[in-house]
């Protein structure tokens, strides 16, 4: 049986940890080159020789998505190299805490440099880049995009912007078979996570508004990802897939 993305080539951004590791992992098992972005090269390198030691084939591409020329500058790099681009996977973020009455400007600003920057960035040089023959576009976006988070203002404005935006790029792509969709995690077991979660006690609180009553694991984000990222989903575009355990579709569990 040949594997999914047999031939493809992706490129990952947040490929040094979590969901963007996971996804580049699974990536490469079903047989995609995958191409690992990220600003530090330790943790990419990490990654690449995990996937090359499971026979799988991976690239390090050193740059930060929120450097317009630094990114697309290695998605074209990567399209020359290998003769295009199939898979874009936009799964780096930044994001600042803080309640709104004091937040800065600058640190509003942050959180969109990096999540709604660059994902337009990505995307505008993808859809470029796969103009002849077509391919797949996922953004990650975030449960807090959907509802909000207190002291994440910011990061649930950017998140917001990501999936509408994924909307737009779907409708412009369609008609030359280049699709966008959007993965909406809930709360995810990574090391962005690893502050929220890292006492029993607000983890077991986090836990119980959850109706599958736990976090979710960076693989179980990568098999989404996976799924629209593949011709298994050739006819899905402009979609939001939330991945969250049935947080968004019960808000208003209340706490044993």
């Amino acid at each position: 049986m040949s594997k999914r993305l047999q031939g493809k080539i992706a490129f990952v951004t947040g490929a040094g940890s979590g969901i963007g590791e996971a996804t580049a992992m699974r990536f490469a098992e079903e047989g995609a080159l995958v191409v690992l972005c990220g600003r530090r090269a330790e943790p990419l390198e990490g990654v690449r020789e995990k996937i090359l030691a499971e026979g799988g084939r991976a690239e390090v591409a050193v740059a930060d998505v929120s450097d317009e020329n630094a990114y697309v500058t290695a998605l074209q790099d990567t399209a020359r190299r290998h003769g295009g681009l199939d898979i874009l996977v936009n799964n780096a973020m930044a994001y600042t805490w803080g309640g709104i009455d004091g937040l800065s400007t600058a640190d509003w600003h942050a959180n969109f440099a990096t999540t709604v920057d660059g994902t337009f960035w990505g995307t505008r040089t993808a859809m470029q880049l796969m103009k002849d023959k077509g391919g797949s576009i996922v953004n990650i976006a975030s449960i807090c995009g959907l509802f909000g988070t207190a002291s994440m203002a910011g990061y649930s404005a950017a998140k917001a912007a990501v999936i509408n935006f994924s909307r737009a790029a779907a409708s412009e792509g369609a008609a030359r078979n280049i699709r966008c969709n959007v993965i909406i995690p809930g709360v995810v077991d990574t090391p962005a996570t690893a502050g929220m979660l890292g006492d029993a006690k607000t983890r077991t609180n986090t836990e119980k508004v959850i109706p599958m009553r736990r976090v979710g694991l960076p693989r179980e984000l990568a098999n989404a990802i996976l799924f629209l990222a593949s011709d298994e989903a050739s006819y899905v575009t402009g979609a939001s897939l939330a991945v969250d355990g049935g947080r968004g579709s019960d808000l208003y569990t209340v706490l044993d």
